[in-house]
Order: C-alpha cells, then structure tokens, then sequence
C-alpha cells in the first residue's frame, strides 16, 4: 500500500428536522391542542484513532463526508429520528486541521481516541412547545439548523521515540535494520528510502522503544529539495534524535563536516523547535576505515563540526542534555549494542520526568479538599 501522510477532505455535520405543526384530532377529546413534535438532531462527524490503520491512502479517493440529516417530527407528540453519526477512522499519530481557521480539531495520539470534527444541526420545535394560556392553538415550528461544514487537511506524524535523519545513503536504514525486526530497503544509491520507516527496538521483555527512518535530507531541503523536507514533521514528535553521519563517504571530495552542518541548519530552518530538540551524533561506516585511521577520523571530524565530546552514562546523574557522541558500523553491528543501551537509558529518565510532570500537575489540578469542621458564624471560638 502507498504511504500518505497527507490529505484535505470536507466535512459536513447532518441538517436537523424540522419541528411540526399539528393538533390533535380525535374523538371526545375536545380542544386537543397542540401535538407535534420537535425534527430529529443531525448526525455529527467523529475521528476515531486506530492503531490497526498506518496510511491516509483512503481519504485521496473521497474527498467528501456528509452526515445523515434528521427526520422532521410528527404529529402525537412524535419526535423525528436523529441522523446516524459518521466515524472517520484514522491512523494514530494524525492531527485534524481546519483549513480556513489553521486550528488544530483534534490530535489523536492514543488508540480509540475519539473527537468531534464537524457537528450535527440541532432539531426543529414543533408547535407543541409554543403553546401558552393566551395562545392556545399556535402554528408555529422551527425549521432545523444546518450541520457544521468544515475543510479540513489531515497529516500524519508518526508517533516514535527516537527519530533518524541524515544524508541519503548515510546509513539509516541499515542501522534501523540492524537495531530492529524493521526490513526498509537498502540499495546503494540516493533517495532508497521513499516513506517514513518504524522499528521497535527491544533489549529485553521489560525494556523497547520506537525507532523512526524517515527519507535522507539534501540541502536546500526545507525550500523543497529533495524528498525528506516533506518528512520532517514525523520527527516532531520524536523526543531524541540521531544524526546519522557517513563517515567514510565513496565520493573522496564530499565533505562528511559541510554534509552534517548542512542537515542541522535545515533543521533550524524548517522548526527551530526541531532544530532544539535532543541530537546525538552517531558516525557510521566504521567499517570502511582501516584500524589506523579510524580515531584520526573521529577526532577531525568532532574537532570541524564543533561537537562537545559530553560523556553521561552514569543513570543516577544522567544529563538530558549532553551532546553525545556514538561511532558505529551498522552493517557489521559494531557499536550499536552500546548506542540502544544509551538510548534506552535517556528515554527511562525522560518518561520518569515525564510522569512526575503528569502527577504534579494533576495534584495542582485538583480541588482542596473541604474541612469537616463547622465554624462558628462570628468567626470566634465559643
């Protein structure tokens, strides 16, 4: 199936019935009065997030969604039927943006989350609501609202905990690969991969996390070049990034320095809150280098791209925000064992924080509890 991470549709919430005017007519019962009923609701639109769905592939074909109206009332007091809702289920991970107004309607980031994008109008009164000592046999009834119309455009970001990028063939994908049950393609040209990659890495039964692969940058990327500009936002969401570096490139005149520094300024210029988010270094391709000039390598390359050489694995003093430094070769695996145990280690204590975050701000939330003592009116102690 095609990846889509990108889609508009219409929305149109279902019209309310309109209210009934009629009177009661039967036999010995004289002065009925009034007796008909108010419309029936409009059906309403809801977006529902699935973990079984991972693509917006079936919103490109229909574009538009209309709710079922609701029935007109009836006489005997009859209330019309509401019209049925519509769900639109959607993969988790997709925010629902109205397209005139830019407001985010819903972000649907937990399974089963369940939103209203476009309500349905409000049913008609029938006369038997007008009714009044000095107007006994009224004819009038309202009609029913209309339903919300909305446009909207749905993008998808994909929900992990770490998030890849670097230059096209710099080794994402073999090192998703080698981390993960993931199987992206890997080839020996640019641009292999064509659409965001997740792997779930796991170190044990009690210990995993998810890793995203999106498409290699170029620069020039947040104007457009290229194909990982489209991308980026799947990183958003992401709370550690990789800047995977190909440290042994085959071309001898391309500069590994000007290729990283290039993919950090795309980062400022597409989000400065994606260009400030958590990034360790991961220099790839170790392989490629012979023993004796491996560290000669390392050490040039930190020393030109002003990387601090910040060491923090002590978990009791973990620092959340060194710039770390990790050299691997992930088609061999060397290395890559210590850089998901670091990894695994930084998420513990960001989601540690995280629910300390959660429970201090529910505690603030809550209301004080009230005093079961009675005080004494005056406000003095008898």
């Amino acid at each position: 199936m095609k990846f889509i991470d990108e889609a508009r549709i219409e929305v149109v919430g279902g019209k309310g019935g309109n209210g009934a005017a009629s009177f009661r007519r039967e036999k010995y019962v004289p002065f009925g009065g009034p007796d008909g009923g108010d419309g029936g609701r409009g059906g309403s639109i809801y977006a529902v997030a699935d973990e079984n769905i991972n693509t917006l592939v079936e919103y490109r074909f229909v574009k538009r969604y209309q709710a079922e109206h609701g029935e007109r009332g009836g006489s005997a007091d009859c209330y019309g039927k509401g019209g049925e809702d519509i769900e639109l289920r959607m993969p988790v991970g997709t925010q629902v943006i109205d397209m005139d107004t830019e407001e985010v309607v819903a972000d649907l980031t937990q399974h089963g989350q369940r939103i209203l994008v476009a309500r349905g109008g409000k049913g008609g009164m029938g006369n038997l609501h007008f009714k009044s000592s000095t107007n006994r046999a009224p004819r009038q009834c309202t009609p029913g609202e209309e339903g919300e119309k909305r446009m909207l455009r749905l993008e998808l970001k994909v929900l992990a905990d770490v998030g890849l990028l670097g230059m096209p063939n710099a080794g994402k994908s073999t090192l998703i690969r080698a981390v993960s049950a993931a199987k992206p393609k890997v080839a020996d040209y640019p641009f292999t991969t064509l659409h965001p990659n997740l792997g779930v890495v796991r170190l044990n039964d009690a210990q995993s996390f998810v890793i995203a692969d999106i498409p290699g940058l170029i620069e020039g990327a947040a104007e457009g070049a290229g194909l990982g500009h489209r991308f980026l936002k799947h990183l958003s969401r992401t709370g550690l990034l990789l800047h995977v570096v190909d440290l042994a490139p085959f071309d001898p005149e391309v500069d590994p320095v000007h290729e990283a520094q290039a993919i950090v300024e795309e980062l400022r210029k597409y989000d400065e809150a994606l260009h400030d988010k958590p990034r360790w270094l991961v220099l790839n391709k170790l392989d490629m280098l012979s023993d004796d000039e491996r560290q000669q390598k390392i050490d040039a390359f930190i020393d030109a791209f002003g990387w601090p050489r910040d060491v923090a694995d002590d978990r009791d003093g973990f620092d959340m925000q060194a710039r770390r430094v990790f050299t691997i070769s992930a088609l061999t695996g060397e290395g890559t064992r210590q850089l998901t145990r670091a990894i695994m280690d930084y998420l513990e204590v960001a989601r540690a924080a995280d629910r300390a975050a959660a429970a201090q701000a529910a505690e603030a939330a809550a209301p004080a509890p009230r005093s079961n003592l009675i005080q004494p009116a005056n406000g003095v102690d008898d």
